[in-house]
């Protein structure tokens, strides 16, 4: 609290470098700074450097600019709702620097605003506040033209607003999507022919591009619908899908399980094209060559399959065949990798259990392995839902692997979902007459007792 008593006056040295030295510093204390709120004078503490920080934004050097906008986005990071009882000053500020600020330091200051948005979410969503920043905002969106990379942080800023504003952003929502578009088409013909497109062609307008259009569509949900249906998006999608570059591929894939989700009807035309393109993400080598872009393709496909349902047959055994490499050999794979795989492997299995099942003693201890290590959420109760439905169809195939189910069933707090909840419960009760008492006890004495304890929930 001493070195941070210590500090705060000297925000206002007459020295420039000594206030942007005193900018950084402070934060590299952010974390201490926001959990002292609760000591007697921390409130008053946060607030002093609070307002400090703010004023050093709009100082006259661009060095201390710079440093304070940086130590505030580190603070609005450890702060999150802590800053939304002074979100029309930090505002005010942040815009009034906005006015000020010359190329390079907008690019801070974007960030700071992107970072401000994530920490508040939809507290930000009201008309004071959208007033104060969004029209600063728009004007410059319609200043710079398709090929300024200044559009690169503005890009990145309105994303992390549309995530933030949700439903809120729809007002602002029709240009914004339109540009993406056009920002998308533009980079595509300038890849084929520079010349007549006259520009170069640079991928990064593409990949931002990719990201606010799945910025767009987490904020608007089924709002999106009647932009999509009106674009080329579905076209233009599926070519960044197969583009040479991981990164265009690993945006276009994040955004084709976005749209599964909120309107995948108009994906339905090319529907088997994504979905092989999808696939083709996950063999070996290409998981290998770029894990991001494998990881992006397992979630689109198990997003679809929940939509789609037995569309997704065709795909369905080249992708299990995938899935179980990852899962057997977890400890050289991405942990967030695995555990889509297991989420997806149970999602194929919900849908088309018929296609799946013949093959799950290949698969199941490694499966259930993974099931174990994913919270209690709506994905593990699709994958659970796979299971079951999989183990209806098979429960010989599932009988070798038993232990391995029991202890994956045993990994869940609460099942919320009733009829899931029974699903377990008959599969394991099934499981106990299959085996009789002699063999089911012999099941349970290979298990840790506090596993056995969680599987009493299920009425065995």
């Amino acid at each position: 609290m001493q070195i941070v008593a210590f500090l705060i006056p000297l925000l206002d040295d007459k020295f420039p470098l000594i206030r942007s030295i005193t900018c950084w510093t402070l934060s590299r204390y952010s974390k201490f700074i926001v959990q002292s709120l609760d000591h007697p004078n921390g409130r008053g503490q946060f607030d002093k450097i609070l307002m400090g920080v703010l004023r050093r934004i709009l100082d006259t050097n661009k060095r201390v600019q710079e440093a304070a906008c940086s130590a505030f986005a580190i603070l609005e990071e450890e702060a999150s709702e802590e800053l939304v009882p002074h979100l029309e000053v930090i505002l005010q500020h942040l815009m009034c620097a906005y006015r000020k600020y010359q190329r390079r330091n907008l690019r801070i200051l974007y960030d700071a605003l992107g970072t401000l948005a994530d920490a508040v979410g939809a507290e930000l969503n009201q008309a004071k506040y959208l007033d104060i920043f969004m029209p600063p905002l728009i004007t410059k969106w319609q200043q710079l033209s398709n090929y300024d990379k200044d559009l690169f942080p503005l890009l990145e800023c309105f994303t992390s607003i549309a995530q933030a504003l949700g439903p809120g952003f729809a007002q602002f929502a029709e240009p914004v999507f339109q540009r993406c578009i056009n920002l998308i088409h533009s980079q595509q013909l300038s890849k084929i022919d520079p010349t007549a497109a006259g520009a170069v062609y640079d991928r990064e307008f593409i990949v931002c591009s990719l990201d606010l259009l799945s910025g767009l569509a987490e904020g608007l949900g089924a709002g999106i619908e009647s932009l999509v249906a009106q674009s080329n998006l579905r076209d233009l999608l599926l070519q960044c899908c197969m583009d040479e570059a991981a990164d265009v591929r690993q945006s276009a894939l994040a955004l084709l399980g976005d749209l599964s989700r909120v309107c995948p009807i108009h994906l339905h035309p090319r529907l088997q094209e994504f979905l092989t393109v999808a696939a083709k993400q996950l063999n070996p080598q290409s998981v290998k060559d770029a894990v991001s872009v494998a990881n992006n393709a397992c979630w689109a496909i198990g997003e679809l399959a929940i939509k789609i349902g037995k569309e997704i047959a065709p795909v369905v055994i080249t992708v299990v065949s995938c899935l179980v490499p990852i899962l057997k050999s977890p400890e050289g794979s991405n942990k967030s990798l695995v555990e889509n795989s297991a989420i997806t492997l149970g999602r194929l299995s919900w849908v088309c259990p018929d296609i799946v099942a013949p093959h799950m003693e290949h698969f199941m201890q490694a499966w259930c392995k993974a099931l174990c290590m994913i919270r209690d959420d709506f994905e593990k109760e699709d994958s659970f839902h796979g299971l079951c439905a999989m183990v209806a169809a098979n429960p010989t195939g599932g009988a070798g692997s038993l232990a391995y189910i029991c202890q994956a069933c045993a990994s869940w707090t609460e099942i919320k979902s009733e009829g899931l909840h029974n699903e377990v419960c008959q599969i394991l009760n099934g499981y106990k007459q299959l085996l009789g008492n002699g063999g089911w006890e012999q099941c349970m004495a290979t298990l840790q007792p506090d596993v056995v304890q969680k599987l009493a929930r299920y009425g065995v």
